[in-house]
């Protein structure tokens, strides 16, 4: 995939006018979004591993005046360089992230998150070079729909 075909907008099947709305686990942080999203990506990075505890974390990103904290104030955490991480400091769940020296005018809102996930597909997986090594064919696991039994 070219990086122009990454950076192009996400698709969505309703409108070229995306609005969307998402927050924290235990509702105390509640954002809005409208517009369209920049991309939608699969980070593998280490930061974001870190961050989340999950060995990977997908992102959908818009420009930074489409996203607004509607209820309560979300706590930051600057890790390197310029990135900094918005959570809820109440059940932790990581909301957002902004690096103006990488991603100006971009915030990635954490996809998971919105109410309407689905809406939001990944189209990329970034930052592989940092990817865990078992990650890459993880797809040949067996599934099942929910935990199974011994």
């Amino acid at each position: 995939m070219m990086a122009s075909e990454f950076m192009g907008a996400a698709s969505s099947s309703e409108s070229t006018r995306v609005a969307a709305s998402g927050g924290c686990r235990c509702g105390a942080i509640r954002y809005q979004v409208t517009g369209e999203p920049v991309h939608a990506s699969l980070c593998h990075c280490r930061d974001c591993r870190a961050a989340s505890g999950a060995p990977m974390v997908a992102w959908t990103a818009f420009p930074t005046a489409s996203v607004t904290i509607v209820a309560g104030e979300p706590a930051s955490y600057t890790g390197t360089g310029a990135s900094v991480r918005h959570f809820c400091n109440r059940c932790g769940t990581g909301l957002l992230f902004v690096n103006e020296e990488m991603l100006p005018g971009i915030i990635d809102v954490q996809t998971a998150t919105l109410d309407e996930p689905e809406r939001f597909a990944p189209r990329a997986h970034i930052q592989v070079a940092e990817r865990i090594g078992w990650m890459e064919g993880i797809g040949a696991l067996p599934e099942f729909e929910r935990f199974p039994e011994a």
